[in-house]
């Protein structure tokens, strides 16, 4: 089985979400890129697509939304580190560039703890996106929570790993049938 796991990542927890994910995957032969590096990735090959972004104002984030977060980073009240490709496009661009997927897929996002009321949920978005592309959904969208810190919550790691091994299993029953 391959897997590609697409992120977007400002201050590096959704980064730590995917390679948690992407662990849990194991021993699939995965495949973790960056969504400001993912255009022209060839899909064709891959049997399961998972796409995670961070939550910004209630769901994808936007070049507006991201340099807000560009912006928060760099105050000296802050002690905010940025990924290296925070300035570059996010997921929901490349989401929009996506036809004709032919692979398994499942959203996640992180976002802050909360009523998902309050604090919007990414993983909608990316997921109403996988299917209009195409993809078949072999699990619902996650959420995986940070605190108001910016800090991913404790056992957020773990159960990223375990759910990344969920859509491992789901993936390979999805292909017996």
């Amino acid at each position: 089985m391959r897997a590609l796991i697409v992120y977007e990542s400002m201050y590096g927890n959704t980064r730590l979400v995917a390679e948690a994910i992407g662990r849990g995957l194991a021993p699939a032969e995965v495949i973790l890129v960056p969504a400001a590096q993912a255009a022209g990735v060839d899909l064709t090959q891959v049997d399961l697509l998972v796409v995670g972004g961070p939550t910004h104002v209630h769901g994808m984030s936007r070049p507006s939304t991201r340099q807000g977060a560009i912006d928060a980073a760099v105050t000296p009240q802050r002690t905010l580190h940025l990924e290296a490709d925070a300035a570059g496009s996010g997921v929901r661009e490349w989401l929009e560039s996506l036809r004709g997927l032919a692979c398994h897929a499942a959203a996640f996002d992180t976002r802050q703890e909360g009523p998902i009321l309050l604090t919007g949920h990414a993983a909608k978005s990316i997921d109403k996106h996988l299917l209009e592309a195409g993809a078949d959904r072999v699990a619902a969208g996650e959420s995986f929570l940070v605190t108001k810190n910016t800090a991913l919550m404790p056992g957020e790691v773990r159960r990223a790993e375990a759910w990344g091994a969920m859509l491992r299993q789901r993936t390979q029953a999805a292909a017996s049938v």
